[in-house]
């Protein structure tokens, strides 16, 4: 298992001096996946995407990897910023990873956003997906992913857009993409989230069979005072339903009242 910490691959946008955002993508995906909410949050803070390592531009460990591996990349490249502080928004493994973070270096995260994730997921069906990515590369597995990334009506309706994930999906070197499905094997948050501080925003796709709605409303439910929202669409958020999502991070790291209905089991409209 490797201990040590990279550098992740980043892009920073938006005014120098304003607070900073960071945003974690999902597992199979590059920085890109954040492309629409970078346009939205950038005239109002400086947002940072980065690659988790053995994605994208970021160097390519030899797995397994764990949460903690990801966490503290993270770390590694807010002190590489100067950044004591930041807010986080992480889809999926992104989302994991900002609850590692939040409980287990609280003072370096001001608000988090927690969109189609989980706190723990069935640990065998990592396992034979590191195997089969292994065996046969991420290629072989990019349909599928994607089918759980989308609703067949946006994959309709954007065939490119859908293309383009397939291909980001298939690009993602094996080791690293194993290395990352290990992390989510062994992962159990469950325990670490009446410990998170952090005013947190959790958001569920209705429509995500990869993380049902019921992983987000039982994170809600662990996190003092956090605020559960859902969104009409599948599992990458970020694409399918940007515009709500850009209000809700938008409504969410600014403090104030958050768009939309709550979902069931959280807390309404107080922002905290």
């Amino acid at each position: 298992m490797n201990t040590e910490t990279v550098e992740v691959h980043h892009v920073a946008e938006g005014p120098p001096d304003a607070p900073l955002v960071v945003l974690s993508g999902s597992l199979g995906s590059t920085l890109a996946m954040w492309e629409p909410q970078a346009a939205a949050l950038a005239a109002r803070y400086r947002v940072v995407r980065y690659d988790t390592r053995g994605h994208g531009g970021s160097p390519v460990p030899p797995g397994p990897y764990r949460l903690a591996d990801l966490g503290g990349d993270v770390l590694r490249l807010l002190d590489r910023l100067g950044a004591e502080r930041a807010h986080f928004a992480g889809v999926s493994l992104g989302g994991m990873t900002g609850m590692w973070l939040a409980a287990h270096a609280p003072e370096r995260i001001d608000r988090l956003a927690l969109v189609c994730t989980s706190a723990r997921m069935r640990p065998q069906d990592w396992a034979a997906r590191a195997a089969t990515v292994r065996e046969s590369g991420v290629g072989a597995i990019a349909d599928a992913v994607v089918d759980r990334w989308i609703t067949p009506g946006y994959a309709e309706r954007e065939p490119g857009t859908a293309r383009w994930m397939r291909e980001m999906v298939a690009a993602t070197p094996a080791e690293g993409y194993a290395g990352c499905c290990a992390a989510i094997e062994h992962m159990d948050l469950r325990g670490d989230l009446p410990h998170i501080t952090a005013p947190t925003l959790v958001v569920g796709g209705s429509a995500d069979p990869a993380m049902p709605p019921e992983h987000a409303r039982a994170i809600a439910e662990r996190i003092p005072g956090a605020h559960l929202r859902a969104l009409p669409g599948a599992h990458l958020a970020s694409w399918e339903c940007a515009v709500q999502l850009n209000d809700l991070l938008l409504a969410h790291f600014g403090g104030a009242a958050l768009p939309g209905a709550a979902g069931a089991g959280a807390e309404t409209e107080e922002a905290r």
